[in-house]
């Protein structure tokens, strides 16, 4: 027991007094967005085990539900503060868009025969939906630089992702169709978290994984046979996927959803693509020019760009001169 409790306890960082994240460590903070990012390309490589063994609401729903019993399992060890009715149903909604019909249109479209280069491109357009909703519905201000900075980024990506545009099996209505819809659906889910759902962000996952569960369960029996094929590679999608994704990388999002502006959180997603690639080259052996990498440089320039604060550039100067 006490194993699961460290474990638990370095998964998820909580204060027993608080859930603010200003208690958490400075340097733990600043690593939050590297770290989200890395764990968040390695989905799309564990999708890729998955896909050929299970049909992908099938696999969705028993990804969701093992992620559910496992948060269970991490709020009996740790403790975990209770939240309102309204804010658990708040978190469910989320989690249907978050997780439910964002990843299913993702898994759907690729199962049918999407490329999944052309997919992230689609997804590359979330920071710039996600930049205009919020400007609109937070009241965030997008100022010029950080417009330059996610037009960058979608430049960026578009040219790492360039050599798989050139594959047209595939592309359907239905399959760009899905696409578009996760794509919204995940923009509007970020915002949804933001505005309306609050309270403890353990238990509040808990029921966003509910919620997904619930969702991708009905389009399994309703549009699918529930076929899955147990083998080492899906067990090792799933385990992956339910520990690394929907426990580690998805804490991290709802940490940086609650403390960030959404417009900054969400271009951070232009880099998903650019180390999805390099993971790909690495674990398959997959293309990765002089072209791509440019492109990666350029997309990680209008990242940070786009992120970066204006305390930040000018505190810059000031600890240069206080260093001579």
């Amino acid at each position: 027991m006490n194993g699961i409790r460290a474990i638990a306890a370095a998964a998820v960082f909580r204060s027993r007094r608080s859930t603010d994240s200003t208690a958490m460590p400075p340097v733990l903070k600043r690593l939050i967005p590297a770290t989200f990012v890395v764990l968040w390309s390695s989905g799309f490589i564990g999708a890729r085990y998955a896909m050929p063994w299970a049909e992908p609401f099938t696999f969705l729903t028993g990804r969701f539900v093992l992620a559910f019993l496992l948060l269970v399992l991490i709020i009996l060890v740790i403790g975990a503060r209770k939240i309102t009715p309204r804010h658990a149903l708040h978190s469910a909604i989320a989690g249907m868009m978050l997780h439910g019909v964002y990843l299913g249109g993702v898994f759907w479209a690729i199962a049918h025969g999407l490329p999944a280069g052309l997919m992230a491109l689609v997804a590359g357009l979330q920071p710039l939906i996600t930049a205009l909703v919020a400007g609109r519905l937070l009241g965030e201000r997008i100022g010029p630089r950080h417009w330059a900075g996610l037009m960058a980024g979608f430049v960026g990506v578009v040219i790492v992702l360039s050599p798989a545009l050139d594959k047209s099996i595939g592309v359907t209505w239905s399959t760009l169709c899905a696409a578009f819809i996760a794509v919204g659906s995940i923009t509007a889910g970020t915002i949804w978290q933001k505005r309306f759902a609050g309270g403890d962000l353990v238990t509040g996952t808990l029921y966003q994984y509910l919620g997904a569960a619930i969702l991708t369960g009905v389009g399994s029996l309703a549009f699918e046979t529930q076929r899955m094929e147990i083998t080492g590679e899906l067990i090792f999608a799933l385990a992956w996927l339910v520990l690394v994704l929907s426990i580690g990388a998805v804490f991290l999002l709802m940490v940086m959803i609650r403390d960030g502006e959404m417009s900054k959180v969400s271009s951070l997603f232009y880099l998903v693509p650019v180390v999805t690639a390099v993971m790909a080259w690495a674990l398959f052996g997959e293309e990765l020019t002089l072209v791509q990498m440019v492109g990666m440089a350029l997309a990680t320039a209008g990242v940070a760009l786009a992120t970066a604060t204006p305390s930040e550039r000018a505190q810059a100067p000031t600890r240069a001169r206080a260093s001579r």
